[in-house]
Formats: structure tokens, sequence, C-alpha cells
């Protein structure tokens, strides 16, 4: 089976799941349940493909770790919970608590056992802070399943009988990696039903690729990659796909301040195969209690910050002090944390690293605290280049964004700014990037050619003659696609219709005289 088509069952097999399991819970709410028993699914195969695959190497080729005893399977949990991070009995796999769910009249109750033991299982290790919480948002108890225990287990029995047929075998048996993309498919399906509320989690895959391919122009290979409002993860991960497995050494690297959200984007580094210890998202807020002080600085740092939130800013008289934000001596507006991002990720950013955000555009040109943030980025020669994206790219907003990408090792002192506005194609409601969309951006972004209507390379004096006015529309003069009028040729052909006008007058005179006329004779 080709992969579009092994991807296109699998994405029916969601969509009629989902279908089936709506309308007593909302379809954005019941994405913790779905997502739940995915990765509720994949730990447990993940571990049995662990251990089968060591016992069959060592000979015993027809051992099976889901039909072994409880008693059996605990003389391994400590080398198990050392090597995967976690540790599962066999009887609360996946595959053995699905095969008399719809008998079990305490199926909620086992659930919660089974997931309170696979957390409790990671305490005292070192994935205990990836795997503390994961299942927090999956209440088996909730009113949202049903009114009574009955109800609810009637829905848990269809949730583990849906995942349970969906083709998601170990991902090494299959073309496309099927957890990753399925989680992928959900969140996007999910995102776009939710309007605003998806958007403000979920980078769509497009401007994700855009994004990382920005990132990884001229790199083979980057120590980690970091996302500084990670939501669920999908930005992150675009990495691999940029740089392969191997090209991100150290691993992938976030903040959340959402905890639901924060709890997707560590099942989504799970259902992506990343293992505990290369991953490292932290639940809190970046701009006032940021994790990773002491961490390497990043070489790829690729985010899309929540637009124009409230933060903190002068009410925290020692925020001015914080060596994020001091080098600008002023901090971003209190309603308009955007450029509070900003300086975050410069302050993250490593010598030869390369971050490209997700901005806003009333940042580019608005004055105050934020034209003076903007002054010392350009002063010091942090900006790359600014592409003025297309509207209707993401979920639940039409607003034409931007990317600026910023780099604290830069060759020359210009600044590219590429008019992208144009560069999308229409599907359903929205505008998207298509391969050649992406390929035509990253392209211009390397050859920083100047190209008329599309693309200028302007030079520190430039920026500075603009008042650091950094709006792409302020350097690219936009194409006129009015119809041109030639004056010489209108004027003519305004003087042959006044004077065919004149002669059918004169004609139409003629023939009323003509007619008063043959009146008078008649009289």
């Amino acid at each position: 089976m080709s992969d579009n088509n092994e991807r296109d069952e699998l994405h029916r097999a969601i969509w009629s799941i989902a279908d089936d399991l709506r309308g007593s819970v909302d379809g954005w709410d019941f994405k913790s349940y779905v997502l739940g028993t995915m990765f509720y699914r994949y730990i447990s195969e993940n571990l049995t493909n662990y251990v089968n695959d060591g016992e069959h190497a060592a000979g015993t080729t027809d051992f099976d770790y889901a039909l072994l005893s409880d008693e059996q399977a605990e003389e391994a949990r400590a080398s198990l919970v050392e090597e995967k991070g976690f540790f599962m009995l066999p009887s609360e796999l996946f595959c053995n608590v699905c095969k008399d769910a719809a008998e079990n009249e305490n199926l909620n109750e086992k659930l919660e056992q089974v997931f309170n033991h696979i957390e409790n299982s990671a305490k005292g290790s070192e994935a205990e802070s990836n795997f503390a919480g994961l299942f927090d948002d999956f209440d088996v108890n909730s009113n949202k399943l049903g009114a009574t225990v009955a109800r609810r287990n009637e829905k848990l029995v269809k949730l583990l009988k849906g995942i349970a047929e969906m083709k998601l075998s170990d991902y090494k048996d299959h073309h496309i990696d099927a957890f990753g993309d399925a989680y992928e498919y959900l969140m996007t399906m999910y995102a776009s039903s939710a309007g605003k509320s998806g958007g403000e989690f979920f980078t769509p895959a497009d401007v994700s690729e855009l994004l990382t391919q920005l990132g990884t122009v001229g790199k083979t290979e980057v120590n980690k990659v970091y996302d500084p409002a990670c939501g669920s993860g999908s930005l992150l991960l675009k990495a691999e796909k940029a740089l392969g497995r191997e090209g991100v050494r150290q691993g992938y690297f976030g903040q959340e301040i959402n905890i639901t959200t924060y709890n997707l984007c560590r099942i989504n580094m799970f259902l992506h195969d990343v293992g505990f210890d290369k991953f490292d998202i932290a639940c809190e807020d970046t701009l006032t209690k940021p994790q990773h002080w002491d961490d390497e600085p990043f070489e790829l740092i690729v985010s899309n910050p929540p637009y124009s939130i409230h933060w903190a800013g002068n009410d925290d008289a020692t925020l001015i002090n914080d060596p994020r934000y001091s080098p600008a001596g002023v901090l971003a507006p209190k309603s308009k944390a955007d450029l509070a991002f900003i300086m975050h990720s410069l302050a993250w950013l490593a010598p030869s690293g390369t971050a490209a955000i997700v901005c806003f555009p009333g940042i580019m040109y608005r004055g105050g605290a934020e034209r003076k943030i903007r002054k010392y980025l350009v002063d010091n020669n942090f900006i790359d280049c600014i592409i003025q994206l297309p509207s209707n790219l993401f979920f639940g907003t039409s607003i034409a964004t931007c990317i600026m990408v910023m780099k604290r090792g830069k060759s020359d002192n210009k600044t590219l700014f590429i008019d992208a506005s144009k560069e999308c194609v229409k599907v359903t409601n929205n505008n998207r990037l298509s391969d050649d969309n992406i390929k035509n951006i990253v392209d211009e972004y390397t050859s920083r050619a100047e190209v008329k209507h599309f693309a200028h390379l302007a030079s520190f004096d430039d920026i500075k003659e603009q008042d650091y006015n950094l709006s792409v529309s302020t350097y690219v003069e936009a194409e006129d696609t009015r119809e041109k009028v030639d004056i010489v040729k209108l004027n003519a052909e305004i003087e042959e219709i006044v004077m065919h006008e004149q002669i059918l007058r004169d004609k139409i005179k003629k023939i009323v005289v003509a007619i008063e006329g043959d009146h008078n004779a008649s009289v």
C-alpha cells in the first residue's frame, strides 16, 4: 500500500471513531480521550515490542510479553524503567484490557488504576517529569462521558474498540509514522472545528514546515530545537523531518503554560517515538518563569507564540532587570507581549543559531516601547529577514501574520524583506502554503536576491530612515494590478463617440423635421 493510501485509510478510521463518539461530548473536549487512548495503546505496544525483540534475539522466539503473568513480569520492572522510563504489567496492557472491556462493569476504575500505575512506575527515575500527570485530562468519571457509570463505560468501550481497530502497528512496520500521523490529523481536525481555541495551540503543518526550513537553511544538524510557546509540540517535531533523527543531537525542548496542552505535547513526543531522555517540556509561564536557564543555548528556535496577550510587564519591577529584557532598556507593553517572546527567544539563541518566529503584524510598525525594542534589534543586527505571509492561514483568524528570522552571527548588516502575501493556494475557506509556495519563499531567503514586488534587501540606513518600521510593505512595493489606461487612445475613442453621437443627432433631427412636415401637410 502506498504512503498516501495508507495515510488516507488511517484518516478515515480516525474520522469514523470521532464521528461515532460525537454527541454527548464536544469534539474539542473529546480530543483528550481519543489522544489519551492512542497513547495508552502506543506505550503498551512499544513496551511489548521492546521486550519481545530482546527475547527473540536471545533465542526465545515464541516469547510474548502480553501473555506473561504479572508476577513474572515484575522481575523486569527495574531494568525496564531504567531503559524505557516506565513499566506496565501484562494484565494492564492495552490489548489485555480491551479483551474483556465490554463485560467489565468496573472498566472506568480499571483504566484509572492502569493510568496511575503507569505514571507511578516512572517516579524516582529520570523519566518522572515526562510521565507525571500525563493522563490528568483523561477523566474516566467525567459527566461528559455519561450521567451514570454504565453510560461512561459504554463510551469507554467504544473508544477502546475504535482505537484497537485502527491500523497502528509498530511504526517500524509502516511506511509512515502511523501514531504520529494519526496525532497530527486529529489535532488538525479538532483545531479546525474549534476555531480560535484550536489555533492557539496548534500551528498548521504548512506553516510549521516553512518555519523549520527557514531555521535550518545551511544546517545539516543542530544541538537541539526549542519553542518557548510549544503548544502541542507539532512545530518542534518538524526539525526531525528537515534534518533527520540524528540531525537533532540532544533533542526537543519547550515550555507551555496550559496544563492540558502541555500534556498533549508530551504525548506527542512519545507518539513520534522520541525517547524520554530526548525531550524536556516544561509547564510554566515562559515570560516570567522561564525554564532551561542553565541549558546550552539553542541552535534552532521555531515558534508561533500567542498574539497580543497580556503579561506582567511594568507591573513587575524585577523584569526590567531580567537579562532577557534589559538589553533593550524597555519592556514590551503589558497588553501586547509579542516582543517579550522575541526578546526571550533571542536570549536563548546560540551564537550560530537561527530563530524563526510567527509575529502579529502590529509589532512591526507601532511606536512607543515596541519601536524601542525594534531599534535595539536592528541596531545590534539581529534581524535577518521579515516575511509577510498570506491571510487566513491559521485556524480561527484571518489575520495576515509575519515571520521574523533572527540570527546572532549575521554575515552582513542588511535585512531581507519578502512579500509572500500571494504565495498560497485556496483550500475550502482557508489559504494554505503549497510545497511550491514554501520553496519559493525559502529559495528567496537563501539567495537574498532583489526581486521586484517580491523581495528587497534593505541596509541598516534604509531601516533607520524609515524610523525602524519593519513592515514589509514599507520596503517592497506592491504590484499595481489595476488595468492601465492609455489616455491618448481613450481621448481618441471619446472624440469618435462624440462625433458618432452628433451624426446620430443630425439624422434624428432630419427624421423629426420630415415627420413634422408630413403632419402639417395633412392638416
